[in-house]
């Protein structure tokens, strides 16, 4: 038999003495591709470093297929250009001084994850879909109407206005699952109705948790969305798996508050429950001191207890800043909230409410648990994207002002009356207006 001379592990070559070249090797005069590359140890990120700086890196170790001891090679060649791709968390992860030479002779590139709603992006999106039809060889393709609904989906799950996601991904598996229902069905085409059957079974996991946490709510009586309580608010929240999550998913999260006298003056707490995260406590301090600039009253000589009813995986964020201020208010005034109502907002110190992040998820979380109503910041209007028959279903009251969701939730009494004229009062006095001319 012939020897090739350039065949690794020849018939010649001992067992112990065989080696393989690695993807660094391979990779020579081309491309590395590395995915998640801060799952790299930091040994194997120092000897990538290498590998970079010195163009070559010896081949050491123990073929997987040898029968030997360890060995290692005289420097072979690795001239290549690195990609490497991670989640934001990944900058924790890797090595300092691989990251400074990528910082230094190379780029950074944070993708985006979504891109403008235009008629040329909706027409890549629609070419995409034809793509995928086109890989699985198996579904039939869409129609127009079928077509509308996946670039609906899209623009859902963007989270904002104006926008269509870029996860690619997770839309591919939906057009799938979509062509395997129309499929099964016997259709020779897919349409809006198979989309959306689609949609219902392409729930994300988040999602399945969160049905099953409204569903416990209801059994258990959680929250109520009809009639009036003092110092209960239901809030709206999303449930979060990490930064990886595809998509918002809402659920409801009612919020309690009981206002009592301070032991000592001026010595009153504020006691919030339901493992808070950082932002979300300073979000319960903003509050408080929003409290006591628009209705006259000195917190300090009170203890304000806020609890954060059924938040088992905890809270971050602010978004539950006017259902925190609500429930106070109610409280301290003993003023009813009208139940019907479900809300979700960011909370200024100046008493404006400001936007928050995945608001259509929270309205579907209330329209799934039968509130008639729901209160947004009014910069988000434009966010909230659902079909025909979810409309119809919930009434949607933008707020610009804490004073403005007072308005509308809290019973028909004097002290509301009074109460409004306060809150009024001082933000117009803290409203700067300008004469345009």
């Amino acid at each position: 038999m012939r020897h090739d001379p350039f065949q690794s592990g020849g018939l010649e070559t001992p067992a112990h003495l065989r080696v393989e070249a690695g993807n660094i090797h391979k990779a020579n005069k081309g491309v590395l591709f590395i995915d998640e590359i801060n799952t790299l140890r930091l040994e194997s990120q120092q000897s990538l470093l290498t590998a970079m700086q010195e163009k070559k890196y010896s081949i050491s170790g123990q073929s997987e297929r040898s029968a030997g001891a360890l060995v290692q090679t005289e420097g072979v060649p690795c001239d290549f250009i690195l990609v490497a791709s991670g989640n934001l968390d990944a900058l924790q992860g890797m090595h300092p001084a691989l990251r400074s030479r990528i910082r230094g002779y190379g780029y950074e590139v944070y993708m985006n994850t979504v891109m403008d709603d235009t008629e040329e992006n909706r027409e890549k999106l629609v070419r995409f879909v034809a793509q995928e039809v086109a890989k699985d060889k198996k579904i039939p393709p869409f129609d127009s109407s079928a077509i509308a609904e996946v670039i609906r989906e899209a623009q859902k799950r963007a989270g904002r206005k104006g926008k269509i996601t870029l996860r690619l991904r997770e839309m591919g598996g939906l057009i799938r699952i979509a062509g395997d229902i129309a499929v099964a069905e016997g259709s020779s085409v897919v349409t809006a109705e198979h989309v959306i059957k689609a949609k219902l079974k392409a729930r994300p996991l988040e999602q399945q948790i969160a049905d099953k946490h409204i569903e416990a709510y209801r059994a258990y009586k959680t929250f109520t969305n009809e009639g009036y309580s003092i110092g209960i608010v239901n809030g709206l929240a999303v449930f979060s798996a990490g930064s990886g999550m595809a998509e918002y998913s809402g659920i409801v999260m009612p919020v309690a508050a009981e206002v009592t006298p301070a032991q000592e003056k001026e010595s009153g707490k504020v006691i919030a429950t339901g493992k808070l995260g950082e932002i979300a406590k300073e979000a319960v301090q903003n509050v408080s001191a929003v409290i006591k600039k628009y209705t006259g009253q000195d917190i300090s000589n009170h203890d304000v207890h806020i609890q954060f009813i059924g938040s088992y995986e905890g809270v971050e964020g602010d978004s539950a800043s006017i259902t925190i201020a609500t429930a106070v208010v109610s409280a301290m005034e003993g003023i009813p909230v009208d139940q019907s109502y479900a809300m979700t907002g960011s909370l200024s110190i100046r008493g404006q409410v400001l936007p928050v992040g995945g608001v259509t998820a929270k309205v579907e979380a209330a329209i799934e648990a039968g509130f008639r109503n729901v209160i947004i910041p009014e910069s988000n209007q434009g966010d909230i994207i659902l079909d025909e028959a979810q409309k119809a279903k919930i009434n949607i009251h933008p707020v610009r002002t804490i004073s403005e969701v007072l308005k509308l939730v809290l019973a028909p009494t004097r002290s509301k009356m009074s109460l409004l004229s306060k809150f009024e009062t001082t933000i117009t006095a803290g409203t700067v207006m300008v004469d345009p001319s």
